[in-house]
């Protein structure tokens, strides 16, 4: 009897032991069905993130050659660009070293649109000289990108390192003012071009008004402030019939959306200069030409296609008149650019509060000696010993002015601006550019001497 009753025991025991560790199994389990979900959940969040961004920090802000493909490419957005900007040292330390000044007294700036024409021979002439530069480019195909990874390649050989980003991204933005003080920006990233605004109109304003805005956000919360200089353009005159133009006209009259853009930007330097103390300079640049130029301009395509035997069009105004523009080198425009950055005062702000009364100052950038488009042809006729095959007809109305011309005075007196470099001179160096960089045999008239008196 008694055996019985243990036996009973043992097998009430026994069964105790297995519902113990059957309730421990079904625990453990749960933990781990748990565990394994929301990783599941994780990793198709993150695939999520990756796959469909958001579109308001759309890379392709300044140009997109396919208009319904607008947001195709896509920048870093907040949740992942400190892993993917910040994360890594490697990254941190080529930033550093880039921006570090090597004189001293040197300046540390920031070049925004580092890869186009203006902002790669700057950067070039501020390194050259010791100073720190850090770039940043989103690389757009408003024209061939291939041209603009060119000059990141010349800017690397001199150890100029380029941000792949865009400046609507506030949170790439913000990691670079943390990283770097920088004691000026040199902001020229836009989207460029009177015609191509009647085709995407949306790209002028998110790159030129709302770049341009966010760029001014991130400087004024930045401690020390730095100073601003940046890119307008001659386009502000407008329908301005005063000769030559000068920085005290009036320019409420826009011809095009770009000029349009230009104009709000400089109006809207002057609110950030008045509220939060920044010192800010605009350049109103004339018809940049030279090596490594914009493929967009007539100078350029007029050689592409007189060497390729194809006709270009020559414009004329509504009323039969020439049309001329106040063609300057590119080396002329670096010298006021850096003439600029050298005479910017500190901003007066400290994490967007304004301490005093900044700089805001606005110059013209310019040759001073406008030049018809027929007389560019027939320097370019004689540089690649060819005979171009025009199509004179009128301008369309598409927000061109007809005529451009700069007074310098103010820049000059200012910080001892002076364009050097006439037409022929300047059209001899490009071609000599343009037929090595695409290969083409060179003409035995760029080795003779120029003859000035077609300036």
């Amino acid at each position: 009897m008694a055996s019985s009753i243990e036996v009973m025991k043992l097998e009430r025991y026994n069964s105790y032991i297995r519902k113990v560790n059957s309730t421990k199994l079904i625990v453990a389990s749960s933990k781990l069905l748990f565990r394994v979900t929301l990783l599941v959940a994780l990793l198709l969040i993150f695939f999520f993130i990756i796959n469909y961004p958001p579109f308001t920090s759309s890379k392709n802000n300044n140009t997109s050659h396919i208009h319904h493909n607008n947001n195709i490419h896509i920048t870093t957005h907040n949740l992942l660009s400190s892993s993917i900007y910040g994360g890594g040292s490697t990254w941190e330390k080529q930033v550093r070293h880039s921006s570090m000044p090597r004189r001293i007294n040197g300046l540390s700036v920031l070049v925004t649109g580092v890869a186009g024409f203006v902002g790669s021979h700057c950067s070039l002439a501020l390194k050259k000289r010791g100073d720190g530069v850090l770039g940043i480019d989103n690389f757009n195909s408003y024209y061939d990108p291939s041209l603009k990874r060119g000059r990141q390649r010349l800017l690397a050989q001199h150890e100029i390192f380029i941000v792949d980003g865009d400046i609507n991204d506030a949170e790439l933005l913000t990691k670079l003012f943390d990283i770097v003080p920088f004691t000026h920006v040199l902001h020229l990233a836009a989207q460029a071009g009177v015609r191509y605004a009647m085709q995407n109109p949306q790209s002028y304003v998110q790159s030129n008004i709302a770049g341009f805005v966010n760029l001014l956000e991130m400087a004024k919360l930045a401690n020390p402030q730095p100073a601003i200089v940046w890119a307008s353009s001659s386009s502000v005159y407008g329908l301005n019939t005063n000769v030559p133009f000068s920085e005290n006209d009036t320019t409420d009259q826009p011809a095009s959306l770009y000029a349009a853009t230009k104009k709000a930007g400089e109006e809207i330097a002057h609110t950030y200069n008045h509220i939060y103390g920044l010192s800010l300079t605009a350049l109103r640049f004339f018809t940049v030409y030279g090596p490594w130029g914009r493929p967009d301009m007539a100078y350029f395509f007029f050689t592409k296609d007189m060497v390729q035997g194809k006709p270009i069009n020559v414009y004329v105004t509504q009323d039969g008149k020439e049309v001329a523009r106040d063609f300057t080198y590119i080396d002329d425009i670096v010298k006021g650019c850096l003439g600029a950055l050298d005479t910017a005062e500190r901003s007066t702000g400290s994490g967007g509060k304004k301490r005093g009364p900044a700089q805001l100052r606005v110059y013209n950038l310019g040759n001073t000696s406008p030049i018809s488009v027929n007389k560019l042809v027939t320097i370019l006729e004689s540089l690649l010993n060819v005979k171009a095959k025009k199509n004179v007809i009128k301008m369309p109305r598409n927000g061109d002015v007809p005529f451009t011309h700069a007074n310098v005075t103010l820049a000059k007196k200012d910080f001892g601006y002076k364009p050097t470099t006439n037409l022929s001179s300047g059209l001899r160096k490009f071609v000599k550019w343009y037929v090595s960089y695409y290969g083409i045999q060179s003409s035995k008239e760029l080795d003779s001497p120029i003859d000035h008196s077609q300036d």
